[in-house]
């Protein structure tokens, strides 16, 4: 059993040790406040079809990404009804799930090390910002996370991994990430 009360995420600390000094050298902050840091990292499984066809799915996706990221995923539902793709208000199309705080360092660490080397044909991941300090990626198959188990999986879908920062610009964050250890291939 793990003992929470005294229990630091690895990258936490890395981050409160190391990489916090190397951003203010590298950037030269004046002041701790300014540091980029992560803000939450926002995971999603969309259905699409399969779910308009059958309900379970959605419901299969729901319960692999509370696997995946450790805490209770909610489903994503249709906001209005589309009769050429059979699509009802509210029917559930797919999973997402928000994370922060110490799961959040968690998460990011088991991506890194753990998930990515298990991508057939891994070469690193597109440096994908948004402008403001905020990092996509999508992944073809959410069974390279551990917790999946291979066999029970009925369904393999692709997975959209959002990671929010506070840094002001796609400079900041890309240094702030690659300092995590995040396998970027340019």
């Amino acid at each position: 059993m793990l003992d929470t009360a005294n229990y630091t995420p690895r990258l936490k600390a890395q981050y409160a040790e190391t990489i916090r000094a190397a951003l203010k050298e590298e950037f030269g902050y004046k002041n701790d406040m300014e540091l980029p840091k992560l803000e939450k990292i926002v995971l999603n499984i969309g259905c699409g079809a399969e779910a308009v066809r059958d309900s379970k799915k959605a419901k299969a996706a729901v319960e692999d990404l509370t696997a995946i990221a450790g805490q209770k995923a909610v489903a994503t539902l249709a906001k209005k009804s589309i009769a050429g793709f059979r699509v009802r208000e509210d029917m559930p199309l797919g999973a997402k799930v928000t994370l922060r705080g110490d799961r959040m360092y968690e998460f990011l660490d088991r991506l890194i090390t753990i998930a990515m080397p298990r991508v057939r044909d891994f070469r690193g991941v597109k440096p994908s910002f948004d402008g403001r300090g905020n990092f996509a990626m999508g992944m073809k198959e959410h069974i390279v996370f551990p917790e999946i188990d291979f066999d029970k999986v009925d369904e393999v879908w692709g997975m959209d991994i959002v990671i929010t920062t506070t840094a002001n610009t796609d400079a900041e964050a890309k240094a702030l990430l690659k300092a995590f250890n995040m396998p970027f291939n340019a």
